[in-house]
């Protein structure tokens, strides 16, 4: 009823976790800034002009969207998504973050696997009024924030 996944859809954020780099895999393993047993998170391939290094949490296993999430595996994606907004304050210097979740094509949910946005923030960096000018980003760009935060992670 609130599923959108076409069929036999070839999940970009299951193939990640399992480890394959393919064309359809934009997201590197090397993107990849936290992994355990429940969940991923790792840099975005999209950003937005004033919020460059935005992270993705992901659970692991698939799930559509926040109406089949079980609360088990959203706590630990949450979990994970303060991790990553106390990563992002200290590595980025950020002042604030912003956490946006779509579902289905009206809330803007682009790829049919649940997933938490970490958007660093800053004074007056307009993400709202600029959301539809994101574009993708260069790959040694992703990979300097990537750096950064899995650096940030092992030091845990």
């Amino acid at each position: 009823m609130y599923n959108h996944e076409p069929a036999n859809y070839t999940c970009p954020f299951c193939s990640l976790v399992a480890g394959n780099e393919t064309e359809e895999v934009w997201t590197k393993q090397n993107n990849i800034v936290f992994k355990d047993e429940y969940t991923t998170a790792f840099v975005s391939s999209m950003w937005w002009p004033n919020n460059k290094g935005h992270v993705l949490v992901i659970p692991n296993k698939h799930i559509e969207n926040i109406y089949d999430v079980d609360e088990q595996t959203l706590g630990r994606v949450y979990v994970t998504t303060k991790k990553v907004a106390l990563a992002l304050k200290d590595v980025y210097h950020c002042e604030g973050v912003t956490i946006r979740q779509n579902n289905e094509p009206i809330g803007n949910q682009e790829i049919w696997h649940f997933h938490v946005h970490v958007f660093p923030r800053y004074t007056n960096d307009r993400l709202h009024e600029l959301f539809n000018e994101k574009y993708a980003a260069p790959l040694d760009e992703i990979r300097a924030f990537s750096q950064k935060l899995q650096k940030y992670f092992s030091g845990l």
